[in-house]
């Protein structure tokens, strides 16, 4: 019995914890309006008002996801990279030791804020998409764009709380930006990769950005490079050994 209310509590405090996370950042405007609104600017301008005219549907439907990647990087990288850092240099998480909650409510709020504003930033996408992009999808499509798009923003918040375990609450921002702009780049996120030179080219595997953008092109029947389990297994890798690491690092702060 005394185990049951244990977990009823632990719930509990992490719904708390998340729902508090959320109405920070949201109420932060440093984080909610790049992380919100860069993402369908850049969409606008480069995908809608800048793409060449009579563009392909392919065209359409390959910007929307690559897009769609774009967006959810950001509430890991920066949600996870700079607060993390922020709190470091306050003081904040040594004080969290010494609270009476579960551990991995720090991580597991902040994991599920940025899968939420993942989720904000793929409608506000899809909208945009869908309004003025001529993007035409089935609906079991968009679920499934929308699925990978949740669930991928996962390697980039193990990537920033690695920032945020190296970094200071100054330097975080410009980390987080010198990986998240040349990332988005070269994993032909902006547009395709074979505009870029060879060298490039063959880079690109190396980036989780990558990665989950072919995943994405993949789950709206575009044509993509590489396996699908091989996709998969990359960004788990990649999550779980870049996550360990800075799970590392934090246990020994102070």
């Amino acid at each position: 019995m005394n185990a049951l209310v244990f977990d009823a509590i632990s719930r509990s405090s992490l719904v708390l914890e998340a729902r508090l996370e959320f109405l920070r950042l949201l109420r932060t405007p440093s984080f909610a309006i790049p992380a919100l609104l860069f993402p369908v600017m850049f969409y606008l301008l480069f995908g809608v008002l800048l793409a060449k005219p009579g563009a392909s549907l392919q065209v359409a439907h390959y910007l929307m996801a690559t897009y769609c990647v774009f967006g959810v990087m950001a509430p890991g990288l920066f949600g996870f990279g700079v607060t993390v850092a922020s709190e470091r240099d306050k003081g904040l998480l040594a004080l969290r030791r010494a609270l009476p909650m579960p551990p991995l409510n720090y991580v597991g709020g902040k994991l599920a804020m940025a899968m939420l504003f993942a989720a904000i930033i793929f409608v506000m996408l899809a909208l945009a998409g869908a309004l003025l992009g001529g993007v035409r999808l089935p609906v079991l499509q968009w679920l499934l764009l929308a699925l990978v798009m949740v669930f991928g923003v996962l390697p980039f918040c193990a990537l920033g709380l690695l920032v945020g375990s190296f970094a200071n609450g100054q330097a975080a921002p410009a980390i987080v930006n010198v990986i998240y702009l040349p990332m988005a780049l070269l994993s032909g996120l902006w547009f395709p990769l074979k505009l870029l030179p060879a060298a490039f080219q063959a880079l690109a595997p190396v980036w989780p950005a990558w990665h989950l953008a072919q995943l994405g092109l993949m789950s709206i029947g575009q044509p993509t490079s590489g396996a699908l389990f091989g996709h998969i297994a990359y960004l788990a890798i990649f999550t779980l050994l870049v996550g360990h690491w800075a799970a590392r690092r934090l246990q020994r702060e102070p």
